[in-house]
């Protein structure tokens, strides 16, 4: 399954390798090219990938990746660095309302870099009855484009698809002091399915 709002990525490549196929009798180095964006366009496929997903218990992961850092403070932080080869449809922690969808304009540092706060963000608040949930989906140095698939008023399920970021990128979770952490910093987690936290 491609994930939505990609489809375009996939086919402009695919198109231009069908274009440079039939210009090959009349142009041989087309052939070379052509063979290009066919690599592209298998690239793009699998890059833009959209799984399905046994969705997991308690609060789950909104993003896949591997954990980057847990910090508690008036909240739970839970920050998911994604790499180029994971999935990066990210998803709903647990059920509730979205309250809010911003837009964000900022930087590009690398994702992994504390100074990737101040990096181009849409944060995204979601009430739920265990309390506010804040997702931050960050862009990175190849990431420019954040497509959110929800809106404010939105009701949404736990491991229903919320938007996708192109290319590396990171996700930060900010969770209510209630929830007990599951994970550990340095483990691989899935979208949906891998559980980071339980209400206490």
């Amino acid at each position: 399954m491609v994930a939505k709002g990609t489809i375009h990525w996939i086919l402009v490549p695919f198109l231009l390798g069908i274009v440079c196929l039939l210009l090959f009798p009349y142009i041989k180095p087309m052939i070379f090219i052509s063979f290009i964006f066919f690599i592209i366009t298998v690239f793009f496929l699998f890059f833009f990938r959209d799984t399905e997903r046994e969705i997991g218990e308690g609060v789950v992961a909104p993003a896949d990746g591997k954990i980057m850092s847990i910090e508690e403070n008036d909240f739970i932080k839970v920050s998911t660095f994604m790499n180029l080869h994971n999935v990066h449809v990210n998803r709903a922690p647990f059920d509730g309302k979205i309250l809010s969808v911003e837009h964000v304009f900022g930087r590009h540092a690398p994702a992994y870099k504390k100074e990737a706060d101040l990096n181009e963000k849409v944060v995204i608040n979601i009430e739920t009855e265990i309390g506010i949930i804040r997702i931050v989906q960050i862009a990175g140095i190849f990431a420019r484009r954040i497509v959110p698939y929800i809106k404010k008023g939105d009701a949404v399920k736990k491991g229903q698809r919320i938007g996708i970021i192109r290319f590396g990128s990171r996700v930060d979770l900010y969770l209510p002091k209630n929830i007990e952490i599951t994970v550990k910093k340095g483990e691989n987690v899935l979208s949906g399915k891998t559980n980071i936290g339980m209400i206490k």
